[in-house]
């Protein structure tokens, strides 16, 4: 049996946990992908077009507040991470929700989610070249299905969407590589520092806060951000920035809750999964242009993602067998 949540009253099969977590995690992320459609990229939120850098300063604040208050509540001690480090993966979660958020002034939605679908093809190739990793053939083959799958989602893109632009293309792919390395870094650095999770989240985005509130001055959108948040009109945006935040938030628990419990591969298979329903609500919510180019890139992308997962368990049981084998007779 196993308990969901800390101090939760509730025991619950190991069955019945997964599944609440599941609904947990599809519950926020569906309702995150909703309200962040909602205030980029629908005609009546022209006003924030330009303000995805204030928009994310608000999302940053709000993510250290309430990971400041679940370190109090744990009684959470801080480790003794260098600031430097620290920068570091703060630049890199500013780089991957920043351009992420501003990209959607120039994207259509599912055009986003596709791209943030497709990590493993930064990830190979930063292998390749920076590691000198060897990947097998079916990675490739892998990666291959997602960039075709890629190429020819957004070609349609191009021809159907009125506010397509190359800018987005370039902000959501650099948020797709910073996404792919903080990963890597995250996991060394808690290792390292035996830091935890909440800590992690609680110090970058804190340095992310101050990193986020220097670049909008530097493009001046504390100005104009004041004065269309200040409007009596554009002072319910509050509502929906607020709740974008907290679902992000809440969600990232449940996600890290499937990560220990039942695996990487799990959660990755579950996101996944979610993000594609993410994709056809958008559609259904938010009605927009349509393009048979949509589906046969979904197709390929789809072909992609399961081969990427099933090369995934495969070497998840090599590794097993292997230490199994290691171990003494």
């Amino acid at each position: 049996m196993q308990r969901l949540g800390a101090g939760s009253a509730w025991s619950l099969s190991p069955n019945a946990t997964f599944w609440a977590l599941v609904f947990g995690t599809f519950a926020c992320y569906l309702l995150y992908g909703l309200v962040q459609e909602q205030l980029f990229a629908t005609p009546g939120s022209a006003g924030l077009r330009g303000l995805g850098w204030t928009v994310t300063l608000y999302q940053f604040t709000l993510y250290t507040i309430m990971s400041k208050v679940e370190m109090t509540v744990r009684g959470i001690q801080p480790s003794k991470a260098p600031l430097k480090t620290l920068g570091a993966i703060a630049l890199l979660t500013v780089a991957t929700m920043g351009f992420s958020n501003t990209s959607l002034s120039y994207l259509n939605y599912p055009t986003q989610v596709v791209f943030k679908s497709c990590k493993l093809i930064p990830v190979m190739v930063g292998g390749v070249v920076l590691q000198k990793k060897k990947y097998m053939a079916t990675d490739y083959l892998a990666s291959a299905l997602l960039s075709l799958g890629l190429i020819v989602f957004t070609l349609a893109d191009v021809q159907v969407s009125p506010q397509y632009s190359g800018t987005g293309l370039v902000l959501i792919s650099s948020a797709l590589c910073a996404d792919a390395v903080i990963g890597n870094v995250q996991e060394r650095v808690m290792n390292k520092y035996e830091m935890t999770t909440v800590e992690m989240v609680h110090k970058s985005y804190m340095v992310g806060t101050v990193l986020i509130f220097g670049i909008c001055l530097v493009f001046g959108e504390l100005g104009p951000a004041y004065t269309f948040l200040t409007e009596e009109e554009a002072s319910m945006t509050f509502i929906p920035m607020t709740l974008f935040s907290v679902t992000g938030y809440v969600g990232i628990q449940f996600v890290l809750a499937l990560v220990k419990w039942y695996g990487a591969l799990t959660a990755v298979t579950v996101t996944t999964l979610r993000k594609a329903v993410t994709m056809i609500l958008s559609f259904i919510f938010f009605p927009k242009p349509f393009h048979t180019g949509y589906v046969i890139g979904a197709v390929f992308l789809g072909l992609g993602l399961a081969l990427n997962t099933l090369n995934k368990r495969r070497k998840d049981r090599i590794a097993a067998q292997q230490q199994a084998q290691a171990l003494p007779k």
